[in-house]
Formats: structure tokens, C-alpha cells, sequence
């Protein structure tokens, strides 16, 4: 009787055991690049913590369709296929029918963290109402934004609301900044040598990628700064690519474009993946306050991130060989700074 009693228990532990990992948990990212990759820590600590199956991002695809298989997301879902508009209508407007489509994208989820709508708002009190019509679930509304007086770095915002907000223990605090957030696979890597050899690159050991724009101007450090860097890379053995996307492309006339194609070989117009794909065969990145600064720091490369008028305590790179170069908010897009310039240099040619 004794040994049918501790079957029994060993079941029910199994059982119980099974149902949490089928538990799976969303995250509500409306960001770009930047803001999805620093959203990965409060991913792994959801995961952890609560014990989940699995968790997944609901954003815009060309931002975050790269995540799964190489970080701790398990699955994407493009935003603009679930109506969410719907959701800031008037509680007293809302309405779902029988086997909505809002209710079957969430159906899946015992946990929803999202980072679009405000606390106590039209959007959120839909939301818990429509991911609760098919099943018991836990819905946390997070600000994308720290309060003035946080002087901590960004992830650690998500995670303190997160906690703050569910009542899990603080625990585990997923990965951190001397980890890797992202993991290049093997097709990766053979799609960046593709695409050396097809832009004739790949003479020198070493591979340095520079991408001298940003989504804001403001953020973009000025362009004579890193010619200038790799204007002293070339002769020393140092192969160098300027990596423009299409922020770049628009914004800088021809002849700028020119110019940079004298001094280094250029890449423009690259997709997610190629850039991923690029950045892994890399040695070194040199960059703005970027998106790709954040995926090149993510991948474990060494990367040297200039910054001007954001907070770089609060914004840094999560990676573990980052270093930040700070400016001064008033000349950063104006005018060279020669000794940022060497100390990027010399950065480099430590590496």
C-alpha cells in the first residue's frame, strides 16, 4: 500500500510538473530593433521564474522574426495579424463573439506582459478580459519608460516592474550583461562568408563593422569620426565594411556616400538576417546608439558604442565585451573629436 501511495505521489508531482511547462507566456513589444533586444532579460526571467513552456513576442516581424532559435523566445506573431485597436475601445464598447479572433491569438497564455497600452487603461482592462474568456490568465501592463530618478540600467526596470507587479520573488534575473542574449547559428555564419566573398571582402584576419547611422539623427555620432577610425584600421591589417541601412541610404546624399565608399568597402540594404549574418564573422563592431549596436553587442562581439545625449547607464549594449565612448550632448553631431577618435583606436587595436 505504502509503494501504490508513493506511485501515486511521484504522478501527481509528474502531472503537476507537466502542466506548468505547457504554461506559456507573451510579450507585448511594439519596438524596434533596440527595444525587443532589450527586452530578451525580462523574457529569460519570465521563463525561469514562473517555470514557463515557453514564451513568445507578438511585434512587428521584420524586428523580431529572428529571435526564435537563437535567444530564449520560442515563437513570434506580427502584430498587425491580431486586431489590438480593438482593445481601446471602451470597456462598455468591447465586445467579443463566440470564438473571436482575439480570443483565439491569446488563448494560449497563462502569462502576458505587454508594453503596449498604460496601467489601469481602456486597453488593459480589454485585454484581461478577452485573454480570461477562454482561461485563467495573468496580464501585467509595463511601461517602456523609467521615471527620471532610476538610475539603473533599463533591463533591470522591466524586471523590477515585473516583479513588482506579479508578486514572484525576485530570484533568478535572466541573462545579464556578461552573457550573450543572442546566439548566431551555424546558417548565420556561412550566410556572412557568402556574403564577404560575394563583395570581395575577406583579404584581412581581422573584421571590423562599422554602422555610423541610427534611427534618431541626434544619435548618430558625426560621420568624420569614423572615417577617421578607419581611415587607421586599413593600413594596420584591419579589414573595414561600413554598414548602412536604410535610414543611412535616404538620409546621406551620394556624394557623403561617396566618400565613405573611398575610404571603406560599404554594404547597404541588407536584410535582418544578412546583418546577423555579417556581424557573426565580425572581430569587432563600432556604432551609435542602434539597433544593430544592440545586436552586435547581443552576439557577443566586441563592440565600441558611441554615445552623446542618451544615458548610456540606462541605454548601454547588454554584451559581454562592450565598451561605451561618452560624448558631449552639444558637439556630439557636430564637429570631430579627435581624442574619441583615438580611443576608439586604441580599443580596436587591443581587441
Amino acid at each position: 500500500m505504502q509503494t501504490d501511495d508513493n506511485i501515486l505521489d511521484l504522478l501527481r508531482k509528474e502531472g503537476a510538473e507537466a502542466a506548468k511547462k505547457a504554461q506559456r507566456g507573451l510579450i507585448v513589444q511594439p519596438g524596434a530593433i533596440g527595444d525587443c533586444i532589450l527586452t530578451l532579460p525580462l523574457a529569460g526571467y519570465m521563463k525561469e521564474a514562473l517555470e514557463l513552456g515557453g514564451i513568445d513576442f507578438l511585434g512587428h516581424t521584420e524586428y523580431i522574426d529572428f529571435l526564435p532559435g537563437r535567444t530564449c523566445i520560442d515563437g513570434v506573431s506580427s502584430i498587425d495579424s491580431i486586431e489590438l485597436h480593438r482593445l481601446f475601445a471602451e470597456p462598455k464598447a468591447f465586445d467579443l463573439a463566440d470564438r473571436d479572433p482575439l480570443i483565439n491569438a491569446l488563448a494560449g497564455y497563462s502569462w502576458i506582459a505587454t508594453f503596449l497600452g498604460e496601467p489601469n487603461s481602456n486597453f488593459e482592462q480589454n485585454l484581461i478580459f478577452a485573454a480570461n474568456c477562454s482561461h485563467s490568465a495573468e496580464v501585467i501592463t509595463l511601461s517602456m519608460k523609467p521615471p527620471k530618478a532610476f538610475s539603473e540600467h533599463l533591463t533591470d526596470f522591466y524586471i523590477q516592474q515585473f516583479i513588482a507587479q506579479s508578486g514572484v520573488s525576485s530570484g533568478p534575473q535572466g541573462s545579464r550583461a556578461g552573457e550573450c542574449l543572442i546566439k548566431a547559428t551555424k546558417a548565420d555564419t556561412s550566410r556572412g562568408r557568402e556574403l564577404l566573398q560575394e563583395a570581395g571582402l575577406g583579404r584581412f584576419e581581422k573584421l571590423v563593422v562599422i554602422q555610423p547611422g541610427s534611427g534618431g539623427l541626434r544619435k548618430c555620432w558625426h560621420l568624420d569620426n569614423f572615417l577617421a577610425v578607419a581611415r587607421e584600421l586599413s593600413p594596420k591589417g584591419i579589414e573595414v565594411v561600413f554598414l548602412l541601412g536604410p535610414a543611412e541610404v535616404d538620409r546621406f546624399s551620394q556624394a557623403k556616400i561617396k566618400s565613405i565608399s573611398s575610404v571603406a568597402r560599404c554594404l547597404a540594404d541588407l536584410s535582418l538576417t544578412q546583418v546577423l549574418g555579417l556581424l557573426s564573422c565580425a572581430d569587432g563592431f563600432i556604432g551609435n546608439d542602434s539597433g544593430i549596436t544592440h545586436l552586435a553587442a547581443g552576439l557577443g562581439i566586441r563592440t565600441l558604442a558611441a554615445f552623446g545625449p542618451t544615458n548610456s547607464v540606462l541605454y548601454r549594449p547588454i554584451g559581454p565585451v562592450v565598451t561605451v565612448l561618452e560624448n558631449s550632448p552639444r558637439t556630439f553631431a557636430k564637429k570631430p573629436s579627435v581624442r574619441s577618435q583615438r580611443r576608439l583606436l586604441e580599443d580596436v587595436l587591443l581587441a
